[in-house]
């Protein structure tokens, strides 16, 4: 049984790992590759990453009412889409059909963790361990940290990695699917999810709206971090091993909990979001200082992961009965100001410069720091967890 625990938990782990890191955040990983291979315009790239994210909110919206009853036949359609995705980049001849799989392929993200929640939750061996749902929930990090070694290995081949990408994906959920089925379900299975109430966004409409801001101030780095660093004279190399400080700074999350537990959700949001915004600024006035890239990479990684814990804790102390809702509600918000900011961004920097550009993005997210801690809604979030 402890053998079927631990494959069923690394198992998923590699699928978010899979769907998050080496394809749905790979995009920006890979764009500079791209852009030169297919004749792909920085405008053209930003739309491209802005459709991703609106397919993947539609994901995380099927799996939010999906998920309790359908688990691995959402497990399967996040693999599929993905690898689908991931191998259709690959072979893709000009940017219109680079475009429909890039955009295509973050439903399997947002598939991918609701799913995964949901067949832990029922699995015999997995539903008493909160443990086990940190860990696959984690997997991004490792995930990034994989593509940025797969970049070191295989670029300037982007097809080849797309491709290598899109087999370890098949292989994962193929594992997950394996490894449930030999760990059996309990008897009783979570209760389907309802969509909160208007009091809910009553209470809420703060984090709602913080959330936006650090998506679209976030999705200057997701997007377009390796192209400013290539832009500014840093040598390919060196840009595919600050990609890997993000994933690894978001693995860092796990050593910090305890302290970050400590702060509430408020102040860790507060600190984590504000660390986000430095970073951002520090990529763009001193993209040729590889120490502080390096650094501010990794400080991103941190606080854009420990953030959204943040997010989750928050609206647990408002809503505890509608916790997983109003996470998922969160991230679905946090990843459509992705989508507005990958958009936004990318029409500015032909318009002005990567410095302005990024600047912008800091600013929207320092705001969103702030949002939360502004007007009786932040202050009413002490009587509810009491």
């Amino acid at each position: 049984m402890d053998a079927t625990r631990l494959l069923l938990i690394a198992a998923g782990t590699g699928l978010i790992a899979a769907t998050y890191g080496l394809v749905r955040f790979a995009y920006g990983l890979y764009l500079v590759e791209v852009q030169d291979a297919l004749g792909m315009g920085v405008s053209v790239a930003g739309f491209i990453s802005s459709g991703a994210s609106v397919v993947y909110c539609l994901g995380a919206l099927v799996g939010l009412f999906a998920a309790t009853r359908h688990p691995r036949t959402l497990v399967i359609a996040a693999g599929l889409s993905a690898a689908a995705s991931a191998i259709g980049m690959a072979g893709a001849p000009d940017v219109p059909a680079f475009a429909v799989f890039a955009v295509a392929g973050s439903a399997g993200a947002g598939l991918a963790s609701p799913a995964l929640v949901a067949l832990l939750q029922r699995s015999a061996t997995t539903a008493d361990d909160p443990r086990a749902q940190t860990i696959v929930n984690a997997g991004t990090g490792p995930g990034l940290v994989a593509a940025g070694l797969l970049a070191l290995w295989l670029l300037p081949d982007w097809r080849l990695a797309w491709a290598v990408a899109g087999a370890f994906t098949l292989g994962v959920t193929a594992l997950v699917l394996v490894a449930d089925r030999r760990g059996g379900t309990r008897g009783d299975a979570p209760a389907p999810v309802s969509f909160p109430p208007g009091s809910w966004f009553a209470a809420h409409w703060r984090l709602l709206l913080a959330a936006l801001l650090l998506g679209v101030g976030s999705a200057a780095v997701w997007t377009y971090a390796r192209t400013l660093l290539v832009a500014s004279g840093t040598p390919p190399v060196l840009t595919v091993v600050a990609w890997t400080a993000l994933g690894a700074g978001g693995i860092a999350v796990m050593a910090t909990a305890r302290w970050t537990g400590h702060l509430g959700p408020r102040r860790a949001w507060t600190t984590a979001v504000l660390t986000v915004a430095v970073a951002t600024s520090v990529l763009t006035v001193a993209p040729n200082s590889v120490p502080l890239v390096l650094a501010a990479c990794a400080v991103f990684g941190w606080g854009y992961v420990a953030g959204s814990g943040a997010l989750i804790g928050w609206t647990a102390q408002i809503d505890a009965e509608r916790a997983a809702a109003g996470t998922a509600l969160l991230f679905i918000t946090l990843v459509l100001g992705q989508a507005v900011g990958a958009a936004v961004i990318g029409a500015l920097i032909p318009w002005t410069d990567y410095t302005v550009a990024f600047l912008v993005a800091a600013a929207l997210t320092a705001a969103g720091a702030l949002v939360p801690a502004l007007g009786r809604g932040a202050r009413a979030a002490r009587p509810a967890s009491a």
